[in-house]
């Protein structure tokens, strides 16, 4: 019986976890030579060796006809079924039973995505739009999440529309500033343009965000604790980092309301993804109040249209982690901002993420359920 059997569920949050050699694969020969190494230092605990091994395991399970039934509580990362291997995926989905699933890469991005050399790092972001098109390619279910860079807004033009004829649904952009620009510049108008004529919304997610952690405050006198995946020298998640999460984000759209492009372009569409939404409700709080407050000072705060914190409604949807308090999200800030994920195969996801997000729920209909479990995601999608 599929782990989601009792309703419909889209899945906003999952991964594929790169072999060595999966950017190169897919890179124009040109690029191909200036590629530096796809790097571990984030994962900590993995090797060339060790992801070369995953890959010997999945071509024996191939050619035994092994298929893996438990695959929520099963091994994850480079060892989950359907991990990199598109044909696993498809009976992984079988498995899950989610009717859609975003698919984002996982470490890949560091080989090109802050490239001094452009043609490296948009060379390098159209053989990840290629590489995740393709692994996504034969199962209607799985929706190909592409990069961007918005360092060039006519290349990055240039590569949506690419990542569009290859099969990407949606695109990942560094929720920092470009340069020394806001993400709300003038200049990137034909970028956020384009997500509106192709109809595919951004998305931010952990990783390449505003860089907000002051180190001095790692300097405690104590030794350095393990990472969120338990390693000791791996360079993932710690406490302090887990804490700021949501700062990047919040600048990022901050900058996005403030700066018109919500007023602008009413039909952008975009997700924050594993950043957590804890913070949301007061977050929206504070922009209103923001508002109020600089609206006699600030001519481009009087400028708006609508309420500050509307047009993070009308245009944004966030993803829970497990474990935070779901229900009391949506008393706060209502049902129609939050999405559910898995981040299947990423250990983070934890082994039971419906079960996480349902104890939560005291007292929440089951139209909220619906629209947090399949209908959010089909808005932002624009599949509604």
């Amino acid at each position: 019986m599929p782990y989601g059997n009792n309703r419909r569920f889209c899945d906003a949050d999952s991964h594929i976890m790169e072999t060595v050699d999966w950017v190169e694969r897919h890179a124009d020969p040109d690029v191909r030579a200036k590629l530096p190494p796809l790097s571990l230092i984030k994962s900590a605990t993995a090797t060339y060796d060790f992801i070369n091994a995953a890959v010997e395991k999945q071509k024996d399970r191939a050619a035994r006809g092994k298929v893996h039934t438990d695959v929520v509580h099963g091994t994850k990362g480079w060892g989950a079924y359907g991990a990199f291997d598109p044909d696993e995926r498809k009976k992984a989905m079988d498995d899950l039973g989610f009717s859609r699933q975003l698919v984002f890469s996982t470490f890949s991005a560091g080989q090109y995505l802050s490239h001094s050399d452009m043609d490296v790092r948009y060379g390098g972001i159209r053989a990840h739009n290629r590489a995740m098109a393709e692994f996504c390619r034969d199962d209607e279910r799985l929706i190909a999440v592409g990069q961007l860079s918005l360092a060039d807004p006519a290349r990055c033009v240039e590569e949506m529309r690419e990542g569009v004829r290859l099969g990407c649904g949606t695109f990942w952009i560094p929720g920092a500033p470009v340069g020394d620009k806001s993400p709300g510049h003038p200049d990137f108008d034909v970028v956020w343009k384009e997500f509106c004529d192709l109809g595919v919304p951004f998305m931010l997610h952990v990783g390449p965000n505003s860089p907000v952690k002051l180190s001095a405050y790692e300097n405690n006198g104590q030794p350095r604790p393990k990472d969120i995946t338990g390693a000791e020298g791996g360079e993932n998640l710690r406490v302090r980092d887990f804490m700021l999460l949501s700062i990047g984000p919040q600048q990022f759209l901050t900058a996005l309301v403030f700066d018109g492009v919500f007023e602008r372009f009413p039909a952008l569409r975009g997700g924050v993804i594993e950043l957590g939404a804890g913070w949301v409700p007061e977050y929206l709080r504070t922009l209103d109040l923001s508002q109020k407050i600089f609206k006699r000072t600030d001519p481009s705060v009087a400028a708006l249209q609508m309420r500050a914190s509307d047009y993070i409604r009308r245009a944004v949807k966030f993803t829970p982690f497990p474990g935070e308090d779901v229900g009391r999200m949506i008393a706060d800030a209502g049902p129609e901002l939050f999405l559910f994920s898995s981040d299947y195969p990423h250990p983070e996801g934890t082994d039971d993420p419906i079960g996480r997000f349902e104890r939560t729920f005291k007292d929440i209909s089951e139209e909220a359920k619906e629209k947090l479990y399949y209908s959010n995601f089909q808005e932002m999608m624009g599949a509604v």
